[in-house]
């Protein structure tokens, strides 16, 4: 990587730290941080342009639906005086990260996109994505648990984008599925011991909510 490319990184990376630093519903600068981290381990592993990595994994929320954000990852990559075709890399991979449903196929096309992808969804299990879960459930004022409404498993991004139901669906309708959906070797051997976790956790949760411990 050239000097002027590690420069860009640093200042995209303080610009993004301010802006999320008020952030309160899990996607906060630390979130950030650590995908960008994550992503660069990834990278490092399988062999994917470093450069475009880190660019994406800093700027892979700032257009997040679930954010209600606006367009601005080509404005500021072009501020920064990024390269036109990493521009277009970094938008495309950016606009392909989200999960958009148990039923919806992932379609992320490039390797250092997949790298982004999984060190993402990494970041949403294990403890971290425990946590995250309910950070964000807490933000939407959503319930802990309602047994009148079970999980769903949405087929469509439309479905999946109105959903409303509680914290702990989500772990049904998501999180618990990510394990199977990462594309590097790195990330799956990751993703097996964070799985694992959120699974005893959900267990445990059951056990207590019905007083069986």
């Amino acid at each position: 990587m050239t000097p002027p490319q590690k420069e860009r990184i640093g200042r995209l990376a303080e610009r993004v730290r301010q802006q999320f630093l008020q952030d309160h519903s899990g996607h906060d600068w630390w979130h950030v941080w650590r995908v960008w981290q994550l992503a660069r381990k990834i990278a490092g592993a399988e062999g994917a342009n470093l450069y475009v990595v880190e660019l994406a994994a800093l700027c892979h929320d700032l257009e997040d639906w679930k954010l209600h954000a606006s367009p601005r990852i080509a404005e500021w990559l072009a501020g920064l005086e990024a390269e036109p075709e990493v521009i277009e890399q970094v938008v495309d991979i950016c606009q392909r990260i989200s999960f958009k449903g148990a039923g919806v196929p992932d379609d992320m096309q490039s390797l250092e996109g997949r790298v982004v992808q999984d060190a993402d969804r990494l970041d949403a299990i294990g403890a971290i994505g425990i946590a995250r879960t309910f950070a964000f459930g807490g933000a939407r004022e959503r319930l802990l648990y309602d047994p009148s409404d079970p999980p769903k498993l949405h087929d469509s991004f439309e479905t999946y984008k109105s959903k409303s139901g509680s914290s702990l669906n989500h772990f049904y309708e998501k999180l618990l599925l990510l394990k199977d959906r990462m594309h590097t070797q790195t990330a799956r051997k990751i993703a097996l011991e964070r799985h694992r976790y959120m699974q005893e956790f959900v267990a445990r949760f059951m056990d207590e909510w019905n007083g069986v411990r």
